[in-house]
C-alpha cells in the first residue's frame, strides 16, 4: 500500500494537529507533575480523551512528584502492567489496582 501524497495545506494541518495532541498529553503530564491534578484525576481524565489516553502509563508514573524511572518499573511490575502499555490499553481492573495503589 503506497503513502497517500498530501497536499501542503494537508501536511501543515497535520503537522498542526499533531503539535496540539503533544501539547496537550504534556500540559496533563506537567499538571499531575506540580500537583494540580491527582494520579487518579489525570487517569480518569486520559481515559475519556482519545488524545491524552496514548500516554504511556509510566510515562504518567514518572510525571508524579518523587517517582522516578526505578519506582515507576516497580509499581507496573508489581501490577503485572508490560512497560510499553498506553492508557488506551489498560484493563478495567489494571485501572482499579492503580487507582487503588496512588490514591
Amino acid at each position: 500500500m503506497a503513502i497517500p501524497q498530501l497536499s501542503s495545506a494537508q501536511l501543515e494541518a497535520a503537522r498542526e494537529a499533531a503539535t496540539q495532541a503533544r501539547r496537550a498529553r504534556a500540559n496533563l503530564k506537567e499538571q499531575v507533575k506540580t500537583g494540580e491534578l491527582t494520579f487518579t484525576q489525570a487517569l480518569t481524565q486520559a481515559v475519556g480523551d482519545d488524545t491524552l489516553s496514548r500516554i504511556k502509563v509510566v510515562d504518567l508514573l514518572r510525571s508524579m512528584p518523587r517517582v522516578g524511572i526505578t519506582r515507576a518499573t516497580e509499581i507496573m511490575e508489581n501490577l503485572q502492567i508490560a512497560p510499553n502499555r498506553r492508557i488506551r490499553g489498560l484493563g478495567r481492573h489494571q485501572v482499579e489496582r492503580l487507582t487503588e495503589l496512588l490514591k
